[in-house]
């Protein structure tokens, strides 16, 4: 019996369709994330500096999101699995995608369920609690929460790329395509793949004009992910 292998569809997600859950993007129009400025929150530096302020706000990050569920974006990606061979490439640090019933999912910049030693020689662990300056792994070694933060490297990224490489199409919802190097993925999309991108005010940034055919649709992603799975199901 002949088996038909199924599309490889990638989609690229953002904070816009956690928003829709509860979970605010990431940084405001001042500049600041939850009333904190990046620069005293999400940076190497700031744990140095003040490791109490970055493990408070981490921990509020994790108790909020323990509050709140997948809404009918993530859910609609997660039954794209049906149909298709999905990938979910998130610049997202929550789990709505894996609540959802997505099975592949990469997470560019950490998972805040998780946490790592500071000297990186330890693999993450899962954690749901508040991590405290007592917390260390079984050498002794301090936790820290196991997030990328500007300025250090984003170790999945050459997966992620590789995998949209091999796209037979790729659908980007809630980013607004300015935060780098994410924001470049899609260009890694074989050039025949089709290009669905869902936002409510969609950034159609150059390198985006510069692929050619792209689809719009200019809805959030509870609202806009049932159209790009028709598109899908109509382009490939």
């Amino acid at each position: 019996m002949l088996t038909v292998m199924k599309k490889h569809v990638v989609v690229l997600s953002g904070a816009g369709i956690s928003a829709e859950s509860g979970i605010a993007t990431f940084r405001a129009s001042d500049g600041t994330w939850e009333n904190h400025r990046v620069e005293d929150v999400a940076t190497p530096e700031a744990f140095a500096r003040n490791p109490q302020l970055v493990l408070d706000f981490y921990n509020e990050r994790r108790a909020q999101l323990l509050t709140v569920a997948p809404n009918a974006g993530h859910r609609v990606i997660a039954e794209l699995e049906a149909d298709y061979r999905v990938s979910v490439v998130t610049q997202n640090v929550d789990d709505l995608h894996e609540r959802a019933g997505s099975s592949n999912v990469i997470h560019l910049h950490g998972e805040l369920l998780k946490v790592r030693p500071v000297d990186e020689a330890g693999e993450p662990v899962e954690w749901r609690t508040d991590l405290t300056l007592a917390d260390a792994d079984a050498r002794g070694v301090q936790l820290r929460p196991h997030i990328v933060w500007f300025g250090e490297a984003v170790p999945m990224l050459e997966k992620a790329a590789d995998l949209i490489s091999r796209a037979d199409a790729v659908v980007i919802v809630g980013t607004s395509l300015q935060v780098y190097p994410a924001a470049a993925l899609f260009g890694y999309a074989p050039p025949g793949a089709p290009l669905i991108y869902v936002d409510p005010a969609p950034n159609v940034t150059p390198d985006l004009r510069a692929r050619g055919k792209y689809h719009l649709v200019e809805r959030g992603g509870g609202e806009g992910m049932p159209v790009a799975r028709d598109m899908l199901r109509a382009l490939l």
